[in-house]
């Protein structure tokens, strides 16, 4: 599955260095029909993705689109419980933007006799030049490595340069700019070699560290200027401090000062000298004191320098099936760091939910955990097809709203084939439909919105319909009745359905067959005025919304005497 995980990031252009979140095109269609689920979605993705490290890694994601296919379900399943639970990616952020660190140090020109040859060099935007005549092969002197292809007619002036390297292949010119962009690589490469990786990924690395001697090779000794300048002051200073040991006659030294010749003594006490000496003698003026020939000088700091540049040009050919294939390497690296940023995010998750959700014909949750919400109570609920309808009641707050969207995270976890908190079973559905609580209030726009957008679902034995409060949108006298019908309505086209409503007992008076009425109940208030609810829904059982409680609460906060008499009423009602 990591090869088709590749795949997809290449073909979608990710990379760990994208500043924010590339925009994929032509997904897939969800299996999630209404906004409010695909919110749900949205939401738990983002839970899921919160430990990645690389904005581009939650895309990944959209390679586990919504399936139909069993076996995909399982493949994905078998696929995160062999990920090795303890891997890491925090270390991940340390790694920023490949930046170039390394370009040569001597200047590289392409020349070709060869028009088709010459539009090619420059569309890869390499250094060239068009050779015409034998004065454009005299400019040549002033580059350090010149690469020469395709000239027959100008080889053998050519070949007496010594910067020349002869290529045979356009692909071998200019293989430096592939070096520079390695150089930017090798700060990401000591970071993954201090930590445990996948083999993968170090196999890359083995494969590109024998390359990177080529843009930190061992220095060599070469001579500058400078160094020989010093030189010559060390030298003078030893030969001076002789020939305050020596004594010379009149006749020498007038020899010396007017006809610049230097006795056979003083010639023996520079010669001595010059023996440790790092200057070759054809740099050296033999006078006193002594001095630098500037001509030579400059010829052999030039020499050095070609031989320096062209031997490391050699180096480069000798290697140019290996460096040619840095770009590859350094794209299945990049693909590969997403990867490890994916896993290494989910191991956490991984490592402390084993159980995979089962493929079923029926819902089934039991002591399921909700990851949206802090410090969640484990939930049992269950649809069958016998009991294929849950018209969901009890107090506000106490949980209704929360098992939808449970109910819709964990099919949403089975299909990305994650596993999740509890022992579950899911039905293969195709279709979910999820409205939301209606936060406004009841008008004719809304109300009929709603009946528009519920007569357009396509129902089967695959779809599930979740509905939250739709009595809020119209008026409380015919709600039940509503509620009543389109249950019995989807039942007949053998849908799944769960009904949160405060509507319990008008819906119980019409329950359709193969509906149940749940209660989730309140159980009192605690020291803190919060309602005490257990969110385990009670199968079988209608659950009042509980207004007292609410007024309950309301007086003991406020003590106000509006609340007192609010409280005795209900009381006197009971």
């Amino acid at each position: 599955m990591q090869k088709d995980l590749i795949n997809f990031i290449e073909n979608n252009d990710l990379s760990p260095f994208n500043k924010t979140k590339t925009v994929l095109k032509n997904q897939k269609a969800s299996l999630l029909k209404t906004k409010e689920a695909q919110a749900v979605y949205n939401k738990l993705l983002s839970k899921l993705s919160e430990n990645f490290a690389f904005a581009d890694t939650s895309n990944l994601w959209n390679f586990f689109a919504f399936t139909e296919s069993r076996e995909e379900i399982k493949n994905r399943q078998r696929f995160f419980a062999s990920i090795n639970k303890n891997l890491k990616n925090n270390f991940l952020k340390e790694i920023s933007f490949p930046k170039k660190s390394w370009k040569p140090e001597y200047s590289i020109l392409a020349v070709t006799e060869d028009e088709d040859t010459l539009l090619k060099l420059k569309e890869i935007d390499c250094p060239v030049m068009f050779i015409v005549s034998q004065y454009d092969i005299q400019s040549l002197k002033d580059y350090d490595v010149i690469q020469t292809i395709n000239c027959e007619n100008s080889s053998h002036v050519l070949e007496k340069l010594p910067q020349t390297i002869f290529i045979d292949s356009i692909e071998d010119i200019y293989l430096e700019r592939y070096l520079e962009t390695l150089s930017g690589w090798q700060p990401i490469v000591e970071i993954l070699e201090k930590e445990e990786g996948d083999d993968e990924i170090r196999k890359i690395i083995d494969e590109l560290k024998p390359l990177f001697y080529l843009i930190n090779p061992k220095s060599s000794k070469t001579l500058s200027r400078e160094e020989a300048e010093s030189e010559i002051e060390r030298l003078n200073s030893i030969i001076f401090a002789k020939l305050k040991s020596m004594t010379l006659t009149g006749d020498l030294l007038v020899n010396v000062l007017n006809k610049g010749e230097l006795p056979q003594e003083l010639k023996n006490v520079i010669k001595e000298t010059l023996i440790e000496s790092i200057l070759p003698d054809e740099v050296i003026n033999l006078s006193l004191p002594l001095s630098l020939d500037d001509k030579a000088l400059d010829e052999i700091i030039r020499s050095q320098s070609l031989n320096k540049f062209s031997s490391a040009a050699e180096k480069i050919k000798k290697n140019s099936e290996e460096i040619k294939k840095i770009p590859n390497k350094l794209k299945q690296l990049s693909s590969r760091l997403l990867i490890l940023d994916f896993l290494g995010g989910l191991a956490k998750y991984l490592s402390i939910n084993p159980e995979f959700p089962d493929l079923s014909d029926h819902l089934y949750l039991a002591e399921s955990v909700n990851l949206l919400i802090e410090n969640p109570k484990p939930i049992t609920f269950n649809l069958n097809r016998d009991q294929k309808c849950s018209i969901l009641t009890g107090a506000n707050s106490g949980g209704k709203t929360t098992l939808l969207e449970h109910i819709i995270q964990i099919i949403i976890l089975t299909h990305l084939g994650l596993p999740a908190a509890g022992k579950t079973e899911v039905p293969q559905f195709s279709e979910i439909y999820y409205f939301a609580k209606n936060k406004g209030s009841a008008n004719k726009g809304a109300f009929e919105t709603l009946l528009t957008q519920m007569s357009e679902i396509k129902p089967g034995d695959k779809t599930l319909i979740l509905a939250d409060e739709i009595e809020s949108v119209t008026e409380p006298g015919v709600a039940g009745k509503i509620i009543s019908a389109t249950a019995e309505y989807f039942l007949k086209k053998n849908c799944f359905l769960v009904i949160a409503t405060h509507l319990g007992r008008e819906v119980q008076k019409n329950l359709p067959s193969s509906a149940r009425i749940d209660g989730i109940e309140a159980k009192g208030l605690n020291e803190f005025n919060e309602l005490v609810v257990d969110h385990n829904p009670v199968l079988g059982k209608l659950a009042n919304s509980t207004p007292e409680l609410i007024i309950e609460k309301m007086f003991r906060t406020y003590n106000t005497e509006y609340f007192s008499h609010l409280q005795q009423s209900v009381k006197k009602s009971d």
